[in-house]
């Protein structure tokens, strides 16, 4: 499941290292416009989390009826979402300079906004397929496909970007171009995939087209949307930091992409893993198997930290040689590897954070997750780092060191939390 999550943001990080070779302001236009889809994205997330959820708890207690159910509505929530998302970004492609980036950013960004925001369509239904796979221990097969729309992004865009085998160079454009036919190629083989595998073909829906059950609908949309809410609300973080970061220029806008390309690419394992927990901790509640479910809490905390400690001591000891791999601008690769110190310090309490909250989502726990998280990143996190940014005078490493303590408060709180509620479960009924 870790390396399934890998495969989506790898796809942002072969743009990211192929349109670097293009340019600073390709690269920087990269940055402003993957700001705003990842954005996008989180809220998607929800909604193949919820269907997770769901199938996971099914699954754990013995319920085929609401698998085959749980997977029907929810591919129909996904396919309505996706167009949703696909025309409201589409819209915002035209109103790019609302976002106040520099003119030559915002001038190169609207074609390659667009094609991001026609993958939606097939990319939502194509991950909800991926988490209800996940949910019945069959991740092998999605993932092996997953990572085959990766390579074909790269050879899409090396025949695209840079204009091979007699193709006109498009660009900025050729690699959103390249991402929008790789993951309509991802949708078709994991759907083809859970139709005709024999061990998910007996919890496919008899009948596709069946009568809409609306209170699997409300289910999936009251579990959803506060999952959709905790996720985005970090992506959110990151996306304010990039409208904000463009307001230093190019360079460190360019220079920000690529540390959140790092962060972003080293965070698939702790939400790979949460992914997990959140099935498996689903599976435990279902059968009331406390004792197993605080054990696996327990053992994915301590993964966690230890994973993250290690990509931390890689961001601070190759963080200049990590920057150059992206670009050849030396400005940008030196302000990138003081960025990288930042995320090597704060991404290890973001991975104790997105344990903790998977751990209280797989208890249906979400809703006061989310207000935490909300108050902590909008109400601190961020404000903070605008007072050090530009009152301070830090440019846009302050926006960073905002970012890092707001993820530090959130892992304390959220644990803590998370304590609270396991000791009461697990405590004797009178």
């Amino acid at each position: 499941m870790i390396a399934g999550q890998l495969s989506q943001m790898l796809l942002g990080l072969a743009d990211t290292m192929m349109i670097g070779r293009v340019g600073t302001v390709e690269l920087a236009a990269v940055a402003f416009v993957n700001s705003l889809f990842f954005l996008g994205f989180a809220l998607a997330s929800g909604l193949f989390a919820a269907v997770s959820v769901r199938v996971s708890h099914a699954f754990g207690s013995a319920r085929p009826e609401s698998i085959s159910g749980s997977l029907r509505h929810g591919l129909l929530l996904s396919l309505l979402f996706g167009l949703f998302l696909s025309l409201a970004y589409l819209g915002l492609s035209f109103r790019l300079d609302w976002f106040r980036q520099p003119p030559e950013v915002t001038e190169l960004s609207g074609s390659y906004f667009r094609w991001l925001a026609l993958s939606y369509l097939p990319m939502v239904p194509m991950l909800t397929l991926k988490s209800f796979s996940e949910a019945l221990n069959k991740p092998w097969p999605v993932l092996w496909l997953m990572l085959g729309t990766v390579v074909l992004n790269v050879w899409l865009n090396y025949l695209l970007i840079f204009g091979n085998a007699g193709l006109p160079a498009m660009g900025l454009d050729g690699a959103g171009c390249a991402t929008f036919l790789a993951r309509c190629a991802g949708f078709v083989a994991v759907f083809v995939y859970i139709c005709k595998s024999p061990q998910m073909r007996p919890r496919l829906p008899a009948r596709w087209c069946a009568p809409i059950d609306w209170s699997v609908v409300r289910y999936l949309v009251k579990l959803g949307l506060p999952i959709s809410l905790q996720v985005s609300l970090e992506f959110a973080v990151f996306a304010a930091c990039s409208l904000l970061m463009g307001q230093f220029g190019s360079t460190t806008l360019a220079a920000h992409q690529i540390a959140f390309t790092c962060s972003s690419t080293a965070f698939m394992l702790p939400l790979g893993l949460s992914m997990a927990l959140t099935i498996r901790v689903g599976h435990a509640v279902g059968a009331q198997q406390w004792v197993s479910c605080r054990r696996m809490i327990l053992g994915a905390l301590l993964m966690i930290t230890g994973a993250m400690s290690l990509t931390g001591a890689v961001f601070v000891g190759f963080g200049s040689e990590l920057a150059a791999s992206f670009t050849l601008d030396q400005d940008v690769v030196r302000m990138t590897a003081a960025f990288l110190v930042v995320v090597a310090i704060y991404q290890g309490f973001d991975g104790i954070q997105v344990i903790s909250m998977s751990a209280l989502r797989g208890m249906h726990d979400v809703y006061v997750p989310t207000w935490i998280n909300f108050g902590n990143f909008f109400l601190f996190a961020v404000p903070l780092g605008i007072v050090l940014a530009f009152f301070v005078g830090l440019g846009g490493i302050g926006l960073w060191y905002g970012v890092a303590t707001g993820m530090c408060v959130s892992a304390i709180v959220l644990t803590t939390r998370l304590r609270l509620i396991l000791r009461r479960q697990s405590a004797p009924t009178s």
